[in-house]
């Protein structure tokens, strides 16, 4: 279902950047956002990037860029911050920490990924925020300290991936799901109609959606992974399939 009001957020954006001749940014936008929004502008002419503050990032601003502007001279940097949480004697999850700055007042569109590792975790946020985000003592009832943390300066968490091959005859969305989540097809069906499959974070009630490689499949309940590839038949003439399932 398309978004107006954020559609019509970024076509300000858009006209705002070719009126002023400089980058204009919107709030971080979730990955079925930015989806719809790429769709949208793809045949505009405009020229839109989207950033976390790291290329592993999901939550990602929408950047558009003036004509004098390459891609590839835009420095996030300018744009987004990133916050080091340190916490003491305990180790909080990502739900912890997510409450914690939400507490602070802080709207959800204001705050990007939150990666958790070890003692503590990496916070993505826009500059309007970041000051008072400094501030964090708590996550719970555990104690956090703060620092900002240069964007060139980030390791993105491993991410844990199991990789899974199978066989359809053809790459249908109910094949696939099928295959990926290790339900029968029927069954797969049925979830697609009950509006409980993604395919790039967007829902899809057709289970004949084809499905290409890149895209990425999540079933409510079961979980998500990405097509990685199609390639080679087995000797009933299927079409093997292979994907990796996040863990």
């Amino acid at each position: 279902m398309e978004n107006h009001e954020l559609i019509r957020r970024l076509e300000d954006l858009a006209a705002r950047c070719e009126k002023s001749g400089a980058v204009t940014g919107s709030h971080f936008l979730t990955p079925a956002e930015q989806y719809q929004a790429e769709q949208y502008f793809k045949t505009s002419g405009v020229r839109l990037l989207f950033h976390g503050g790291h290329a592993d990032c999901e939550r990602r601003a929408a950047f558009f860029l003036p004509d004098w502007l390459e891609p590839e001279y835009f420095d996030p940097a300018d744009y987004l911050r990133a916050i080091r949480l340190t916490a003491h004697f305990g180790t909080p999850g990502h739900r912890d920490y997510l409450g914690a700055l939400l507490g602070m007042g802080i709207g959800r569109e204001w705050l990007g990924d939150i990666w958790v590792e070890g003692d503590g975790a990496t916070v993505f946020c826009l500059p309007s925020v970041e000051k008072h985000l400094l501030g964090i003592d708590k996550a719970g009832r555990v104690s956090l300290t703060a620092e900002p943390l240069p964007l060139d300066a980030l390791r993105a968490p491993e991410r844990k991936v199991k990789e899974l091959s199978f066989t359809v005859m053809s790459p249908r969305l109910d094949a696939v799901v099928a295959g990926m989540f290790r339900i029968s097809r029927t069954e797969a069906a049925r979830q697609i109609s009950l509006g409980m499959v993604s395919i790039n974070y967007s829902l899809s009630d057709k289970t004949d959606t084809a499905v290409r490689e890149g895209d990425i499949l999540s079933l409510r309940g079961a979980g998500k992974g990405r097509v990685t590839g199609f390639g080679g038949n087995s000797r009933k003439g299927r079409l093997y399939v292979y994907t990796e399932i996040y863990q």
